[in-house]
């Protein structure tokens, strides 16, 4: 099983913070978000992990290596200046994940998300015939009409009451079949064609789930990483 952590985008709303560190590289709890992540597949046994950059990239690339110190092993798919959003950017580290299913997580936000049901989730892919399974959360203040509906364990992209995406992921590579791998793309199309053809599953997550988009977010998640370490 590989995972692919987003690590590409520029992190506007966090400048000045982002002009001189790599969002997914501001720490929280006394370490960068994106080792919070890494700790958490690893321990869930996903130790293939597959990270693209383009801001500040060297930085992750000096942060990171090739992830033993980890205990992982880290492949980089580097991207153009600006870099290619959210599905070109998948599309373009295709190469490095293969063939078989696999887990995305956004660089920019803390979870607590379980990530061995989420592998579970991606090896059913194949069998089940769905392209993706999506981690759903409570609508947060700063988006509090939501992205889509979950009934019955499928996501859907009607009205109703509607949850949060967490940017925490399971996907099929056929997901992916079609987008150029060198020009920006968008995910939320492929998302939504899929589910009109019914194949999109999914589930709710009740836990620790923050989007750290702002100096003001990173100050309180910051805070609520301390009082969940162990000795916090």
């Amino acid at each position: 099983m590989k995972a692919m952590i987003l690590a590409a985008g520029r992190g506007e709303r966090m400048r000045p913070l982002t002009d001189r560190c790599p969002k997914p590289l501001l720490e929280v709890g006394g370490k960068p978000l994106i080792v919070w992540h890494i700790e958490r597949l690893r321990d869930a046994g996903v130790r293939e992990l597959v990270i693209n950059h383009a801001h500040l990239g060297q930085m992750l690339l000096d942060a990171l290596g090739d992830g033993a110190g980890l205990g992982v092993t880290i492949a980089w798919s580097p991207e153009p200046p600006g870099a290619l959003e959210t599905a070109g950017g998948i599309a373009h580290a295709r190469p490095l994940l293969g063939d078989a299913p696999f887990i995305v997580v956004n660089g920019d936000i803390w979870c607590d998300a379980d990530f061995s049901t989420l592998a579970n989730r991606a090896t059913a892919l194949a069998r089940d015939g769905d392209v993706a399974w999506l981690l759903l959360v409570p609508n947060p203040a700063h988006h509090p009409d939501g992205d889509f509906l979950l009934e019955d364990g499928r996501v859907l992209d009607a009205d109703g009451k509607r949850l949060t995406f967490s940017g925490v992921a399971a996907y099929h590579p056929a997901l992916f079949d079609g987008v150029d791998p060198d020009r920006p793309a968008k995910l939320a199309p492929l998302l939504r064609d899929a589910m009109r053809r019914a194949r999109v599953g999914g589930g709710a997550h009740t836990g620790h789930w923050h989007d750290v988009g702002t100096p003001e977010r990173l100050v309180e998640v910051d805070r609520l990483a301390r009082l969940s370490a162990p000795d916090g």
